[in-house]
């Protein structure tokens, strides 16, 4: 599948790794290619990210404190927080307690601050999230082709773009997908705003 990758695309993915790389995670995760996805410029997905009134200073902003939340949290989704809350569950008063006790950071994604600060060499492989997330790219690529401003199809069958990246983080549930449609960024106004449909088109 990566050889039908385009050149953003590919750029995107190893963009994902060094992410990984510079906070020392011992996997890649789907926060990891959506960070990549924020520091692309000239593309298609750079495009539709500022076409939706993020721009590029506000997209590391805003988005990356909404992810450090979203990782305090210990992960979880407003979405799970609320069905804790349903239990009676006070997830932010367990947080702080947390904290108090552990420092800052101490919930972060089951113990990403812990693991951090341990060595990591050779390769990082993708959470079964993150590996999800190329394989629904490689579908919503293949749903696209034939709308306008779609991307011409190759002899090596149809090209995954980084914007088929940032279209397929908004179909999976959770924090980059809530994130996202936060910020204005859903599936349907990426398929405006790419294909046509609507004012702003990529061009």
């Amino acid at each position: 599948m990566f050889e039908r990758f385009t050149k953003d695309a590919r750029a995107v993915v190893l963009g994902a790794v060094e992410h990984a790389e510079r906070t020392r995670a011992g996997e890649v995760t789907e926060e990891h290619l959506l960070l990549s996805l924020l520091d692309r410029k000239a593309s298609r997905a750079s495009f539709a990210l500022a076409a939706l009134g993020l721009s590029e200073g506000e997209r590391k902003d805003s988005v990356g404190r909404a992810l450090a939340e979203a990782r305090r949290r210990g992960g979880l989704s407003r979405a799970d927080t609320d069905a804790l809350s349903g239990l009676g569950i006070d997830l932010s008063q367990i947080v702080s307690r947390v904290e108090e006790a552990h420092g800052v950071g101490a919930l972060e994604s089951g113990g990403a601050g812990r693991r951090r600060r341990r060595r990591f060499s050779g390769h990082r492989p993708f959470t079964r999230d993150a590996k999800d997330v190329l394989t629904r790219s490689l579908s919503t690529a293949h749903a696209h082709r034939d709308l306008p401003h779609a991307r011409i199809r190759s002899r090596g069958g149809t090209p995954i773009g980084d914007e088929h990246l940032l279209l397929a983080l908004t179909t999976r549930p959770g924090v980059p997908a809530e994130v996202l449609a936060d910020h204005g960024v859903t599936y349907e106004a990426l398929e405006r705003v790419l294909y046509g449909v609507g004012e702003a088109k990529a061009g």
